[in-house]
């Protein structure tokens, strides 16, 4: 472990690991298959990162999330680390240079999304490859089981194929006991190999209010719990209007979603990050990758999907691990909607259909080609050209890429490209013989480095400054370079990008199985009635429910949740309420019983009997029939 933490220091300058991370890495290193299971916030990369940074050759990291992809390439650099990036939103050419990179460039970490794996180009570089370590990010996705199925993780498994003797890192932060058992079965483990951090958050303050009135209520606990939060919600225009709502009651607070522009969204992340503001009012778009620690707390507006995507959500609070709390605001109205949820998020397949009829034609994809082709897609100019509603485009696009037609990436913001294509003597000539290019050329080379063998980020704002020229100017210069083949320029471009796994087909040779749609279905459903448990629930702590569903079933009560505060409130302590209550329980479900005849026969004082029974009356786990005997519910 001395290599590993000087490795750490010297590149990260922390002083020692975190609970799990040494056993994840001593595991990984010693050549063995492993699975990590660790919270969000738990520091997942370092388990894959230190131990590569100890091995010969690159370490292949598959993640799905492009936006992280992008953050977690940078910080390498900026360690002095030799990271690249392979997605669907880069040109073949540029796929091209960066995995012939990844072969002879000493780098130390290719971060590739799971589409790109079964491509072509792909396949033929990988054996050159000197591979030390296959890193899989977001591991749930290879599972049906699990909340986020992508069908393109499944091609992970053929990289062991290419790659049979070299060991994988599995990891994710959000995972039941079925679906930690089908990631090992999927990516071929060759013997089981967990580490888990247990999932407990003893900092979060888990809490469900009820409550009418959600805008109201929201400000209240806001007002109530200092510092800065989270408000999540399921619709873009809930964000405004809370924020809005919020700011007329003195709340310093904004919004945030994927409808807004790329530069927008970036500077409401920043100035809640340095807590210019206070409250951020989001959709589930905000938070994957934002290490701020001091989250006071987090507050769920809407019920989420599933209790994965809750836990991973209120999971952003308390990461300093000081007292944090995670609140979802329920009332008896969401039960309602999640009915209407599940018919939105399973359109009729006659539907999907057509949304993929119109996709084709919106890209200009011609039936029977566009395999593995990847196509910058503007979702609102095509929600307005074929007058579909957001909702059933989404969800639509959702089933087809389950069903492996398609992949969609999240919003991607590449900045400009620029690769010079010529040789540095024939630049020369060039600029010779071309006067008014030259001052230009100096300036981009005295700019930034790497050009003649990668393409490399620019920003033209930044030349422009330079130069004082007009950044349109900028602009026509690298332009009429690419025209004179002198480089190869790629304007930046900010939006998701659709990948046809298969050719486009006619609509009529679209397949989908009736089973396996039923059984998403009722997966979904599944998940939406833990959350409505969790949410509904008055009994049981919030803590043990959550730890309960991924496989934690011995948790102890936490003691701080707004269940354990009201039995706390009993003057039991949580043994003697567990044993009268686990008494009680027998009685009642083996035969009705009146009160006192129920007191009788418990071995516990009388006022402690009445004290847990009337609390469990007032829970609904008693019930009184019309004969006036008590039943357990």
């Amino acid at each position: 472990m001395e290599k590993f933490t000087e490795i750490l220091f010297r590149y990260w300058r922390y002083g020692k690991f975190r609970p799990l991370q040494e056993e994840i890495i001593q595991s990984v290193f010693s050549g063995k298959d492993t699975l990590g299971l660790m919270p969000t916030g738990g520091g997942k990369s370092l388990t894959f990162q230190v131990p590569a940074m100890a091995m010969e050759g690159i370490c292949i990291v598959v993640t799905p999330l492009i936006a992280l992809m992008s953050d977690q390439v940078e910080n390498l650099k900026k360690r002095e680390i030799k990271a690249i990036a392979v997605h669907s939103g880069m040109s073949k050419e540029e796929i091209d240079i960066a995995l012939e990179n990844s072969v002879f460039g000493n780098f130390k970490f290719l971060y590739i999304s799971p589409e790109r794996l079964g491509t072509d180009l792909f396949r033929a570089k990988i054996p050159a490859m000197n591979v030390s370590l296959i890193a899989v990010d977001e591991a749930h996705c290879i599972s049906q089981w699990g909340y986020d199925f992508r069908p393109s993780y499944l091609k992970i498994v053929e990289l062991r194929t290419f790659l049979p003797e070299i060991p994988v890192l599995a990891l994710t932060a959000t995972a039941t006991p079925k679906v930690t058992e089908d990631i090992m079965e999927k990516l071929a483990f060759r013997e089981k190999n967990i580490f888990r951090k247990s999932f407990e958050r003893k900092n979060i303050i888990y809490r469900v209010d009820h409550a009418e009135d959600k805008l109201y209520q929201t400000e209240r606990i806001i007002n109530q719990i200092p510092g800065t939060g989270i408000v999540y919600v399921r619709n873009r225009k809930k964000t405004s209007d809370i924020t809005l709502y919020l700011r007329k009651h003195g709340i310093s607070a904004d919004f945030y979603h994927a409808g807004l522009q790329h530069d927008v969204r970036n500077q409401k992340q920043t100035d809640w990050q340095k807590g210019k503001t206070r409250v951020i009012v989001a959709t589930n778009a905000f938070g994957m990758g934002i290490d701020k620690p001091d989250v006071r707390f987090v507050i769920h507006v809407d019920l989420p999907d599933s209790p994965e995507a809750y836990f991973q959500e209120a999971g952003r609070a308390g990461r300093d691990e000081k007292e944090a709390t995670a609140i979802l605001i329920y009332n008896e109205t969401d039960r309602k909607t999640t009915e209407q949820r599940i018919a939105n998020t399973f359109p009729d397949l006659s539907v999907v259909k057509k949304v993929y009829h119109s996709l084709g034609n919106f890209l200009q994809v011609p039936v029977g080609t566009g395999k593995n082709q990847s196509y910058d897609f503007i979702l609102s100019e095509f929600l307005s050209q074929y007058k579909i509603h957001s909702l059933v485009a989404h969800n639509s696009m959702q089933i087809l890429q389950r069903e492996g037609y398609i992949e969609i990436t999240d919003e991607i913001n590449n900045p400009s490209l620029v690769h010079f294509i010529v040789q540095r003597d024939d630049l020369y000539k060039f600029q010779v013989a071309n006067a008014r290019f030259d001052g230009f050329i100096k300036l981009v080379l005295r700019s930034y480095t790497g050009l003649f063998s990668n393409y490399v980020p620019v920003d033209e704002s930044l030349l422009s400054r330079r130069s004082g020229l007009k950044i349109q100017d900028i602009y026509n210069y690298f332009n009429k370079l690419k025209t004179m083949g002198i480089i190869n320029y790629i304007p930046q471009k900010r939006n998701p990008v659709v990948i046809y796994t298969e050719e486009r087909l006619e609509v009529t040779n679209l397949r989908f199985s009736p089973e396996r749609y039923k059984f998403l279905k009722e997966r979904y459903i599944e998940k939406i009635n833990e959350i409505l448990y969790y949410a509904s629930s008055g009994n049981k702590c919030r803590s043990q429910i959550l730890l309960a569903y991924f496989g934690e079933t011995d948790a102890a009560r936490c003691g701080q949740c707004d269940v354990c505060i009201k039995r706390n409130e009993l003057g039991l302590s949580s043994y003697e309420f567990d044993i009268i209550l686990a008494e009680l329980k027998s009685r009642l479900l083996n035969s009705p019983c009146g009160i006192r005849e129920l007191i009788e026969n418990i071995r516990a004082p009388e006022e402690k009997v009445l004290k847990v029974f009337r609390w469990l009356l007032d829970h609904g786990k008693i019930c009184k029939g019309d004969d006036m005997m008590y039943r357990w519910c």
